[in-house]
């Protein structure tokens, strides 16, 4: 006899196995590849960085999606659509996996807030300075009507290195610090005179009362962290010839033999990143020693980099690119982690 109760009380059982189903395993619901049109200007770093999608995450995502539309150096064409890669909101992403944040106004609004990704670097100060400031601009080249001034952009370029070194677990001083100036995304960058020098001091016109300034506040540092494995780094662009093109290149004191070992090492890093990403292209940056104030009187190892030449089109194109000015401090960073590596 069928009875009718059994069936009732199984159908329930049913139910509620699917109810429990349904409502306490996770559902993970992959959402539909957005795309977005680039604009003038844009390059792939500004491009995840405006739809809020980590570079050091989606750069290289990002590229294989869109191999067969971009140009070339891996640019971006305005006008055209790209896929974005998809950002999964799911408990194995980055923002619910339990990472560390800190809080910098020195970069700006848009990216004071800076995730401590690992502890890669922990134990390494770095004195970060950038050329010029305050009443000197240092070099000033000439893109059609527009002014490129050398301190403005080798700020930029140390404050992004800054952040790239944080985010692996190191201390940073910026010895040369701008008020309001953070991270821009902007390629003409607006030029002012408000840089201040560590801690909190106006910058003399006089260029050795200037260098003596920086280098008085990275020894007073230095002394106070002693015990740890410490840097000093200088950035700066270099004014040539309009015709001479030339690649980053790297100084450090005669007598330290430290000093030349970070700078082969800068130099391999950028070798191996223009070899990967310019096969062929070839790669004529240096190292050499030289007589320059900064790294011949602070005390802890020091490095000094120029950038490119500021008055030549194809290299302004590493300053005025926001994504080259974060392709170099991305670069600077892994040569210092590999530095730091066999060098602690």
């Amino acid at each position: 006899m069928f009875d009718s109760n059994l069936h009732i009380k199984n159908l329930t059982k049913v139910i509620l196995v699917l109810f429990l189903v349904l409502n306490f395993h996770p559902i993970y619901i992959k959402a539909q590849t957005k795309e977005v049109i680039a604009q003038k200007g844009d390059g792939i770093y500004r491009l995840l960085t405006r739809n809020g999608l980590p570079v050091s995450d989606y750069m290289t995502a990002f590229i294989e999606l869109n191999k067969n539309l971009l140009g070339k150096n891996n640019t971006l064409v305005a006008g055209v659509k790209y896929k974005l890669p998809d950002s999964e909101a799911d408990d194995e992403s980055p923002a619910s996996s339990g990472g560390t944040f800190s809080t910098y106004s020195i970069f700006g609004k848009d990216y004071e807030r800076v995730e401590i990704l690992d502890n890669t670097l922990l134990g390494a100060v770095y004195y970060l300075v950038a050329g010029h400031g305050g009443p000197d601009p240092g070099a000033v080249g000439k893109y059609g009507n527009h002014s490129l001034c050398e301190d403005e952009y080798a700020y930029d370029v140390t404050l992004r290195l800054a952040r790239r070194l944080i985010e692996h677990g190191a201390s940073v001083y910026m010895i040369t610090r701008d008020p309001n100036d953070g991270i821009r995304n902007d390629s003409y960058l607006k030029a002012d005179k408000d840089e201040r020098c560590y801690p909190n001091q106006s910058i003399p016109l006089n260029q050795v009362k200037r260098l003596r300034q920086r280098t008085d506040a990275v020894n007073n540092l230095y002394l106070k962290n002693k015990t740890a494995f410490q840097r000093m780094i200088a950035i700066h662009v270099d004014s040539r010839s309009r015709g001479e093109n030339i690649d980053v290149f790297f100084y450090h004191d005669k007598r330290s033999d430290t000093g030349n070992k970070a700078a082969d090492t800068l130099l391999k890093t950028f070798q191996d990143k223009y070899n990967q990403h310019q096969p062929g292209r070839g790669y004529k940056g240096s190292v050499s020693s030289r007589n320059l104030y900064v790294v011949k009187n602070t005390y802890p190892v020091a490095v000094y980099i120029e950038l490119g030449n500021i008055n030549h089109t194809r290299d302004q194109q590493r300053f005025i690119r926001v994504d080259n000015r974060q392709a170099v401090a991305n670069w600077l960073a892994e040569g210092l982690i590999t530095d730091f590596k066999t060098n602690k």
